[in-house]
């Protein structure tokens, strides 16, 4: 049958319909017609390709598209040549293209831990940390972060955030309390706002919808002694009203996947929980997304290096559907496809994952829009988002103590500045900062809490610093001490002999002190810092948490040019012998839960 018919000079020319193409790739058909369509099509070794995910530094674009990957990602500190948002445009991209080259074309997703900020890519703008963000308790905020974030990264090329960490840390001796809101469920739950930011009110909402991830499903801040991926010992009823109702939340918002944590539950790694992940979370909870294992988790189910096919095949009848096996995959795609013709594990299980994963690939629009929108590079580190996290950092300072020495005069004053962590923009951005672990150092742009204070200094105001505090002396009318942690990331950052201030902070101090000048004390830190024995010598004390980029929004507190709003979301431990200890527990705090001064007007 003709189409119609082209005029062409005299003649009329007949003009042949073009063929229908598969139904999967027609925009206009449900999500769940095209999966079916799409699947039909597939073989095993494209199912099985498509739940695995690789990272960047393992394979090329053309390795990927032959081992018919479902993504890639970079891990912390893994990024391009160029550094830059056009070099990660130009990579993603090469993978993209190669992917979608291949016979049934399915485009790749591209993720990365964009999880204050889009932190791997120099130049991004840098938020605070998700503990500052909990005493900040502005949910409408922390959705507009990540509204922000998800345009840097979208304009980038990923379109996957491993974000955001919704676990409820109740133990300050571990090293990720500061990716936690608080030790509340409620704090969790409320800032579970961030989804919402980053996905849209719906995925695939344009401009720059990308992927969010509610992680580490479930209990990984309630581990005995707060070691980080260590075995939550609690009872299920205990597991359910503390940890699980953010993951609740997030499945209510639409959350596109969910991460299995490290960890483990009552003496059973949660990538082998099939309980926990099919029977509560699938099923119970109806979560219809992907679930994503960690980074090389599965290795860690039997104890030993490595991963087995054992461990392959617990953990996909567990109920995983995309595996992070980043320097492995080939060998994962050896093992789940001999599990699978040995009847070990079963086909409808494949065709389970792969839904899940091709549904969040069709939402999100990657088979009609799989390149990167460049466009959005303008956004990148923008005027607007940089202000917008100078916001969130003056509403996240926490005024815990204040003799009258705040705020301080921004006119004829004479202000002494010290401390390591005054004029360090890396320590003030801790961990997951360009590398995994983050470092010292002038590492990023944007304004340290000393350029704040410089730069909000009014007439007849000086500023002096030294790292050390040699210098000062009685002239000066207040010194402001910023000391604290130094960057870290998982692991790492476990204290399990204590958390204090260190011999430079205490150091520091006492020289300050010996003066005869009002000391203020601001700690950058991760968590509440055992500061007990040392509180009586501050005449004022501000917990300033891991501010990011801006930290003029610190000095924006301290001048009193914004009024402190923050309040604590973890209580403020009397000793770290005392750990844990948490809102409810009987236990008193030197600072409680929900405690935070105000300026007196």
């Amino acid at each position: 049958m003709l189409a119609g018919l082209l005029l062409a000079g005299s003649a009329l020319t007949p003009v042949a319909s073009a063929a229908p193409g598969p139904l999967y790739k027609n925009p206009h058909a449900s999500t769940s017609a095209r999966v079916n369509d799409l699947l039909k099509r597939m073989s095993l070794d494209d199912k099985i390709g498509q739940m695995t995910q690789a990272e960047r530094g393992a394979v090329t674009p053309d390795q990927a598209a032959a081992l018919k990957l479902g993504s890639l990602l970079s891990g912390g500190g893994s990024v391009p040549a160029s550094n830059t948002p056009t070099g990660w445009a130009d990579m993603v991209d090469s993978y993209q293209k190669a992917a979608v080259s291949t016979p049934l074309g399915i485009p790749t997703i591209y993720g990365v831990d964009a999880v204050h900020g889009h932190n791997n890519v120099y130049g991004a703008t840098i938020f605070p940390h998700n503990i500052g963000l909990g005493a900040a308790n502005n949910p409408r905020l922390v959705e507009k972060i990540g509204r922000a974030t998800a345009l840097e990264v979208a304009g980038t090329g990923p379109q996957w955030d491993f974000s955001p960490c919704l676990c409820v840390a109740r133990d300050d001796r571990w090293g990720r309390t500061y990716e936690s809101f608080g030790e509340s469920p409620r704090d969790a739950i409320a800032n579970a706002s961030a989804i919402t930011g980053l996905q849209g009110r719906r995925l695939g909402e344009k401009p720059g919808s990308v992927l969010a991830t509610a992680k580490h499903y479930v209990g990984d801040g309630g581990t005995t002694n707060g070691v980080d991926q260590g075995d939550t010992e609690v009872s299920e009823r205990e597991l359910r009203q503390i940890h699980l109702p953010p993951f609740r939340e997030a499945i209510d918002r639409g959350v596109g996947s969910v991460m299995i944590s490290f960890s483990s539950f009552q003496g059973v790694r949660m990538h082998a929980q099939k309980y926990l992940i099919t029977d509560v979370l699938k099923k119970e909870l109806r979560f219809r997304g992907l679930v994503i294992s960690d980074y090389n988790a599965i290795d860690q189910i039997d104890g030993k290096e490595g991963f087995t096919p054992e461990e392959v095949r617990l953990s996909v009848n567990a109920g995983i559907d995309m595996f992070m096996v980043p320097w492995d995959a080939p060998q994962f795609i050896a093992y789940l496809k001999a599990e699978v013709e040995a009847g070990r594990v079963s086909r409808e299980r494949i065709d389970d994952a792969n839904r899940r994963i091709l549904a969040e690939k069709f939402e999100l629009g990657l088979f009609e829009h799989p390149y990167t929108d460049r466009s959005l590079q303008k956004t990148f580190g923008s005027k607007e988002h940089r202000e917008l996290a100078r916001q969130a950092v003056r509403e996240s300072q926490v005024l815990l103590k204040n003799d009258g020495v705040l705020p301080l005069a921004k006119t004829n004053n004479k202000i002494f500045v010290a401390g390591k962590n005054a004029n360090d923009i890396g320590n003030q951005a801790g961990g997951w900062t360009l590398t995994w672990q983050g470092q010292s150092g002038p590492v990023i742009p944007g304004t340290t809490i000393l350029d704040g204070i410089k730069s909000g200094a009014g007439k007849g105001t000086t500023v002096t610093y030294d790292r050390a505090g040699d210098g000062i002396d009685g002239s000066y009318q207040v010194a402001v001490a910023v000391v604290g942690e130094t960057p870290y990331a998982e692991g790492q950052g476990d204290r399990p002999n204590g958390f204090g201030l260190d011999a430079e902070d205490l150091a520091t101090i006492a020289k300050l002190k010996s003066s005869g000048v009002p000391v203020v004390v601001v700690t950058v830190s991760g968590r509440p810092l055992d500061i007990a024995a040392q509180l009586p010598r501050f005449d004022g004390l501000v917990a300033a948490w891991l501010p990011g980029s801006e930290g003029a929004g610190v000095a924006d507190v301290l001048y009193g040019d914004y009024n402190p709003t923050g309040k604590l979301t973890f209580s403020w431990p009397v000793s770290a012998a005392q750990e844990p200890v948490n809102v409810g527990d009987g236990k008193k705090a030197l600072y409680p839960y929900g405690y935070g001064l105000r300026y007196r007007r």
